[in-house]
């Protein structure tokens, strides 16, 4: 019941919402598809599918790989792997807006911690969240900084799964650790590879917090995700139809490309 009520209620009331016009305060009045309609009619829609559609594919080359290295390595590390362990952990428990502020002070274009190094060597300063060619990556880098840890925790517990006789009898053979890594580490960990890639590209289309507070969309609606515009559809233009309307296409969207992925990789997780 408390399931129902916490998760299903919303979702239903969402897809309600969607078919109607309201500003939550007065009646709300039946409009059909209207709010499809008229989302559908703004071009900010598309540029925001553009904008993060590019998000999960840097997020995937930067992001996917790096949690599977450093899990890798620090099951290689014998002293001081409790350490690193916490330090890999510690940006996901620090509260995320925190944790974007402090990397908006990085990005600062005339006293961020980056431009100052990089000044050190003669380079910058740089527009890092003002430029459109750089903002987007400068999301992704900080979003990736903030999440990994859960990732990499995630990876060495599977890792610790793998029987140690198969890594013994590839070092007798004389494989290198590149070759341990290529034909015991990573057909072990196939399947949480898999579950784990799906779930990257759930939460990266579902970005909102680094876009909101670090660049507002900008420059140029060149970071406005689907989320943010979400959020302006509700509480800033009050229309709260369209807003639901929009979150429904997201989740019909995510599904979609959920059965497609499981359908895709069904045969290669099994085998």
């Amino acid at each position: 019941m408390v399931f129902g009520l916490f998760a299903w209620w919303p979702i239903a009331r969402s897809l309600l919402l969607s078919f109607q016009q309201t500003n939550l305060v007065d009646p709300a009045e039946w409009v059909g598809l209207d709010n499809f309609t008229k989302l559908f009619d703004d071009p900010l829609l598309w540029i925001t599918l553009r904008n993060t559609t590019w998000f999960v594919v840097l997020a995937l080359i930067m992001g996917f790989p790096l949690p599977v290295l450093l899990a890798v390595v620090m099951s290689e590390v014998r002293r001081f792997g409790g350490l690193f362990r916490v330090l890999v952990y510690l940006p996901v428990v620090m509260p995320p807006v925190v944790a974007v502020l402090m990397w908006k002070w990085f990005y600062d274009s005339d006293f961020g911690l980056f431009n100052e190094l990089l000044g050190t060597v003669g380079l910058g300063p740089y527009p890092w969240l003002q430029d459109t060619t750089t903002a987007m990556p400068s999301l992704v880098l900080e979003a990736t900084w903030a999440s990994a840890g859960s990732t990499v925790l995630i990876y060495l517990a599977a890792l610790a799964s793998v029987p140690t006789e198969l890594y013994e009898a590839a070092e007798l053979d004389g494989a290198s650790i590149l070759r341990r890594v290529w034909h015991v580490t990573l057909p072990h960990l196939r399947g949480v590879l898999l579950v784990m890639l799906l779930l990257q590209i759930i939460g990266t289309f579902r970005v909102f917090t680094e876009p909101f507070v670090l660049t507002d969309g900008g420059p140029e609606d060149s970071t406005v995700s689907v989320l943010l515009l979400i959020y302006r559809y509700a509480f800033i233009y009050g229309d709260y139809g369209a807003a639901a309307a929009l979150g429904v296409l997201l989740a019909v969207l995510l599904g979609v490309l959920s059965a497609i992925y499981l359908r895709l990789t069904r045969r290669w997780a099994e085998s």
